[in-house]
């Protein structure tokens, strides 16, 4: 996993509502980069509608708010239409994002080995070098928290 002063990769996302982009379009600002595991499911709905509360004190604070998970953008379009999420959405549906953050691990259910997106949570400074990194995210509280460390850039 990217850690700490390590540079964001560019690699090629689609937004909810198909187009690329990258993270690059946020380079000259900070931004926070949260890895979801998937769409519409209650952990990774309760962490979007948690940043999206925020999302007005993000925006204050001059920090985007920029949600990835491995789903097509039709499904991230249903999900932020669904729920009223305003931060955005991005899909990283073939996984080179995910493999490049580190977010692409090998997870254990009842003793059956997959592989899946680890949540984790990234604050990037406007120089594109990572800031903090919250591995293996517990979703209560957790946007606060990345807030509260946005606050003290």
């Amino acid at each position: 996993m990217l850690d700490v002063g390590d540079a964001v990769p560019d690699v090629g996302l689609k937004d909810a509502d198909g187009a690329d982009f990258t993270l690059a379009r946020y380079r000259g600002k900070p931004l926070a980069v949260y890895f979801y595991p998937k769409a519409d499911t209650p952990g990774c709905t309760n962490e979007a509608r948690d940043f999206t509360a925020l999302a007005a004190d993000f925006a204050a604070l001059g920090v985007p708010v920029v949600g990835i998970s491995k789903d097509k953008p039709a499904k991230l379009k249903k999900f932020a239409d669904k729920y009223g999420l305003t931060v955005t959405l991005a899909s990283d549906e073939p996984g080179a994002m995910c493999e490049a953050f580190g977010t692409w691990v090998e997870k254990s259910l009842y003793g059956r080995k997959y592989m899946g997106i680890e949540r984790a949570t990234f604050l990037v400074g406007a120089d594109g070098k990572i800031l903090r990194v919250w591995p293996k995210v517990k979703v209560k509280g957790h946007a606060a928290e990345v807030l509260e460390a946005a606050k003290a850039l």
